[in-house]
């Protein structure tokens, strides 16, 4: 076996593979004899037909698969060895390939046109600069999440006594002519559309027994209809009497109060004991919450200031439109010719961006993607205003590894992590505080 590499310029390039019999004899002997212990041919038990009659009914075919394993892997193998940094895959040469004949041929040559990425030698200097934007906690926002707070760190109670408009009511619910009965119903008035029907549950108490006509009371709304009286949507019309409700529980939400419980609860005991620290510390909770968005909005700036550095990378570019056709059957020439400015930019953006890590060992290890399983999780819970414990995160993050996408994902964004961490060293930052509103329009 022979494998022949051939620069044509900085980003094309042929690779030969030659194949002689003695290189592809044993795997063609070896897939023969292990097709006949499968196949069952007429006037012969399963695995046993003369080899002679499996080499005449299927040798051809197993030759051509063969050969093209063995080529591909030496291809790639010839690949990964000299470290040829390849764009896309190998496609057979459209100029030097010549016809395979697996009748008549006893060696064969397989040539490949390889596209090459282009050379990278991108340089960033203090003289690079770029804006890092940060949002500005408002007061307002503040006041947003600490009612938040309020809200997931509230408790509900059943001992009150007299219905308002968003308590829960629970209670035995009766269609008066006796087709449905419901054990434990459930309603909120504050959801009931017809206000005459809402009164008749405001200061209610329990024991009481209401008489209400829920198809009124929901009209329009067959949704919460049917499913108070758990029954389909195409019953609803046939229940447009009355019902009686024995309320036997009402549930009212109290929000946690601000004092010393709901600090303890949000950041831990003891961590602040005032309202102001409180404060405080929601504004840098929000700061750092806030801060993975500054980030991006860097990592574009930085994208567009290192894709302007490369806009002169030469790229293989007939080779690689035919290997973007060739890989995608949806796209057309015509769409191709469309997106290939901004696939190259892309493209332009992922090879620097891989030489930079690849050059200042910006690498991620097993510890650092669970590192950041636990902020994920832990991100995830402070979205719901929850402050998690550290029994909750260590028991969740582990439930994100177990997916390949999600570990993939973690990878990811621990590498662009340390890929911004060492731009912003690189290059001179300019700060800007702007609001919300202000930020968001810097995307439009």
């Amino acid at each position: 076996m022979n494998v022949t590499f051939n620069r044509i310029d900085a980003v094309n390039a042929t690779l030969t593979v030659a194949l002689s019999k003695d290189d592809y004899q044993q795997p063609v002997d070896k897939a023969i004899n292990k097709l006949r212990q499968t196949i069952a041919l007429p006037g012969f038990r399963k695995g046993m037909a003369p080899k002679s009659r499996i080499q005449a009914l299927y040798g051809k075919s197993v030759l051509a698969d063969e050969v093209y394993k063995l080529v591909s892997e030496k291809t790639y193998e010839y690949i990964k060895e000299n470290q040829l940094q390849v764009l896309g895959d190998p496609l057979p040469s459209q100029t030097e390939q010549a016809p395979i004949d697996f009748n008549t041929q006893q060696d064969y040559e397989f040539t490949f046109d390889v596209a090459l990425a282009p050379e990278i030698d991108i340089k960033l200097t203090k003289r690079d600069k770029l804006p890092y934007y940060t949002i500005a906690v408002t007061d307002e926002m503040i006041d947003r999440q600490i009612a938040s707070y309020k809200a997931n760190f509230g408790e509900y109670d059943t001992s009150v006594e007299g219905v308002e408009e968003k308590d829960m009511v629970k209670g035995l619910l009766t269609e008066n002519d006796g087709k449905i009965v419901i054990e434990e119903a459930v309603l909120m008035p504050a959801y009931i559309k017809d206000e005459t029907e809402r009164q008749k549950f405001i200061g209610a108490h329990t024991s009481d027994v209401i008489i209400f006509n829920p198809y009124k009371a929901y009209q329009g709304h067959e949704a919460e209809l049917k499913s108070l009286l758990k029954i389909n949507k195409d019953e609803v019309a046939a229940h447009q009497g009355d019902f009686t409700l024995n309320i036997t529980e009402i549930t009212r939400f109290h929000e946690a109060e601000i004092g010393q419980t709901l600090f303890d609860k949000v950041f831990g005991t003891g961590v602040v004991t005032d309202e102001i620290a409180f404060r405080e510390k929601v504004k840098e909770s929000l700061t750092a919450q806030l801060m993975p968005e500054s980030d991006y909005k860097f990592l574009l700036d930085a994208k567009t200031l290192l894709e302007n550095k490369g806009k002169d990378l030469q790229f293989p570019d007939e080779l690689l439109k035919r290997w973007l056709l060739f890989s995608n059957d949806k796209r057309t020439p015509e769409s191709l010719e469309k997106d290939y400015p901004k696939i190259i930019e892309d493209l332009t953006f992922q090879l620097i961006k891989d030489k930079i890590c690849k050059d200042n060992n910006l690498q991620v290890t097993e510890e650092e993607i669970k590192q950041q399983a636990r902020r994920t999780a832990r991100a995830q819970f402070a979205q719901y205003g929850l402050n998690a414990s550290e029994e909750m995160i260590e028991r969740y993050a582990p439930q994100l590894l177990e997916k390949q996408e999600n570990v993939e994902n973690l990878t990811a964004r621990v590498l662009e992590e340390k890929l911004i961490a060492f731009l912003k060293t690189k290059i001179t930052l300019t700060p800007k505080e702007v609001s919300a509103e202000e930020f968001n329009k810097l995307f439009a």
